[in-house]
């Protein structure tokens, strides 16, 4: 089945039967607007995962970057300090590299998009989730490899056209704690798992993928980014393509069959924001 420029790959495929079937006496098959409110009903009945953290003031992120600040303006009652009573609102400000965020190609390089310019039809795609956990546990300066993705698709087919495409670390598992994050050695040598750049050409040049996401707080592995090396953020960027950064609960999902939607809000001209990513799964 086809969702305008989107290719939606299910095990099963019971959506291409659910659109494609319909009453046997009406040869013109259901309408478009019967199909899409019977897609959202089997949406609905899936399992839902949340791969977003909370965000809040010390969470870890780049060590450039001030702390958020939150402050309550408004709240149920009267008191010192506030603006006004009667309903609660805050202020929130940090970075739009914050917490489980996205990265547009602005991002890095100037004239390229901006996150107000990310279309809608890069939201809703195919998942594929590259679990290479039990090497990252062994080697925490693991980077996924070429041969790696070709033994993904050896066990699951080829690599959807389009596909959201994450790497499973369990990274994640080590939040809040900022140093936990860094992994860092007594010389300041940081240790975490990253991508590279073989993989990321495969990815994005032969399989043609939207974007990509991952647990950490960078695209690049730290022993890159302790010597300020971000040449594969920078890849994926000039590309013109977006990532997601410091996913979360990629634990809970197939490494196919499901899809995912990654949703932000909308700043003019934006340089990055929080976002809020979930898996839907077959």
């Amino acid at each position: 089945m086809r969702i305008p420029g989107i290719r939606l790959v299910f095990s099963v495929g019971i959506l291409i039967n659910l659109v494609w079937s319909g009453s046997a006496a009406d040869e013109r098959g259901p309408t478009p607007e019967s199909s899409l409110l019977e897609l959202q009903k089997i949406l609905a009945s899936k399992k839902f995962i949340d791969l977003t953290h909370e965000f809040a003031p010390g969470i870890p992120h780049w060590p450039g970057f001030p702390d958020e600040q939150q402050k309550t303006i408004y709240w149920y009652k009267k008191q010192p300090a506030s603006m006004g009573d009667g309903f609660f609102a805050e202020v929130f400000t940090h970075v739009g590299q914050w917490g489980t965020h996205v990265d547009p190609p602005a991002h890095f390089h100037k004239g390229l998009r901006t996150v107000d310019q990310i279309d809608l039809k890069e939201m809703i795609l195919p998942l594929v989730c590259i679990d290479v956990h039990e090497e990252c546990a062994k080697n925490p300066d693991y980077t996924l490899t070429v041969d790696r993705l070709k033994k993904w698709e050896a066990d699951h087919g080829t690599i959807p056209l389009g596909a959201f495409v994450v790497m499973r670390t369990d990274w994640s598992k080590r939040w809040p704690d900022a140093a936990k994050m860094a992994n860092k050695d007594n010389q300041g040598v940081a240790h975490y798992p990253g991508w590279s750049l073989p993989a990321l050409k495969y990815l994005y040049e032969e399989r043609k993928i939207t974007a990509s996401g991952h647990e950490t707080t960078d695209t690049d592995p730290g022993l890159a980014t302790t010597k300020d090396d971000y040449s594969l953020e920078a890849y994926i960027l000039g590309i013109n393509h977006y990532q997601i950064e410091l996913l979360t609960n990629l634990d809970q999902v197939p490494e196919s069959g499901a899809i995912v939607v990654v949703s932000f809000p909308k700043p003019k001209g934006g340089s990055g924001f929080p976002a809020r990513v979930f898996a839907i799964l077959p």
